[in-house]
């Protein structure tokens, strides 16, 4: 199969890495890179890892038409104030009856419910598990594993930069020179306000209760209040008293009414949300048959993600 990749980030790379490692038993092939600034690359009987980019197309809709791919991967930065230009990709996609897969969560936690009636429309699949919990599977589990379901709500620690700040205030160092370390660990967003300010714990949490939970919002509809008025006096101060603050997605439907919210909670260093150090993440489904369930990815990192791409390929795959 042939498959396009719309950037080309370190997740991206990784993914061609995996794909490169895994060819012999899945033979997909990455014929087509765009990117924003090194512009763009073709071949149509694979790229390298490392390809050599020609000027840019003029439009991601040239792009495709040039590459024909069976799949499109989305991978570009991610907007969680408006979702785009990821989700216009996507559609761009669609219109030419190309299956998408995104590891950006800003069209599912935007336009979710739209997309997915649009690539029904077009008879084409969609596919997004690396935009939550980096490749571990939580919507593949809801929806192959748990026939009949209902999730009443969801309780996540979904940010891994939030979490290495306040570790590294924790440690007496500032704000800064903890999304420092954050950045030089890859697992930052492009522009770290997104993690500090709660708009990516947004985003995801708008991204899950729209699959799960059919709740047809967007990050702006998630009350929202981020680590930026935390302090270093303030994280030491909890630690010597065993405990720390975590940056918490929480989710509940109560008589039809839904609430969505992040925001910073003190718990005990003891606790199952403060148990996942570092890039680690967790969450808990709430459900009306099988109670709470949960799952949680150890230290994940750009080669997780990959794979959670790489499973929603195989996904696509199986079901044409």
């Amino acid at each position: 199969m042939r498959v396009a990749l719309l950037g080309y980030g370190n997740v991206g790379q990784a993914f061609a890495a995996l794909l490169q490692k895994k060819r012999a038993a899945y033979p997909f092939r990455i014929t087509a890179i765009h990117t924003a600034t090194r512009g763009s690359a073709f071949d149509d009987k694979g790229l390298p890892i490392e390809p050599v980019f020609g000027p840019g197309m003029a439009s991601t809709g040239e792009f495709l038409d040039r590459a024909r791919p069976d799949i499109a991967v989305e991978i570009t930065p991610l907007d969680p104030e408006r979702g785009e230009p990821a989700t216009t990709h996507i559609r761009e996609a669609f219109a030419r009856k190309i299956h998408v897969i995104t590891a950006n969560k800003g069209p599912i936690a935007h336009a979710y419910a739209a997309l997915r009636d649009e690539a029904r429309q077009a008879q084409v699949e969609l596919r997004f598990e690396s935009t939550v919990m980096d490749g571990a599977p939580v919507f593949n589990n809801v929806r192959n594993n748990l026939p009949g379901i209902e999730v009443l709500g969801f309780t996540g620690v979904l940010n891994s930069t939030s979490k290495v700040v306040i570790a590294a205030m924790q440690r007496g160092l500032t704000a800064q020179d903890g999304i420092r370390e954050a950045q030089a660990m890859g697992i930052a967003e492009a522009d770290a306000s997104y993690d500090i300010e709660g708009w990516d714990s947004a985003a995801k949490t708008a991204a899950l209760a729209n699959v799960l939970m059919d709740a047809r919002v967007t990050p702006h509809q998630v009350t929202r209040q981020g680590i930026e008025h935390v302090t270093t006096e303030r994280a030491v101060e909890l630690r010597r008293a065993g405990k720390t603050i975590v940056l918490v997605s929480r989710a509940q439907r109560d008589s039809g009414n839904l609430r969505l919210n992040v925001q910073p909670e003190v718990v005990s260093e003891m606790d199952l949300l403060a148990a996942a150090k570092g890039t680690s993440n967790t969450i808990l489904l709430h459900t009306d048959l099988m109670g709470t369930i949960g799952m949680v990815s150890l230290n994940p990192g750009v080669e997780e993600t990959a794979y959670g791409m790489f499973t929603d390929l195989v996904d696509i795959a199986k079901s044409l």
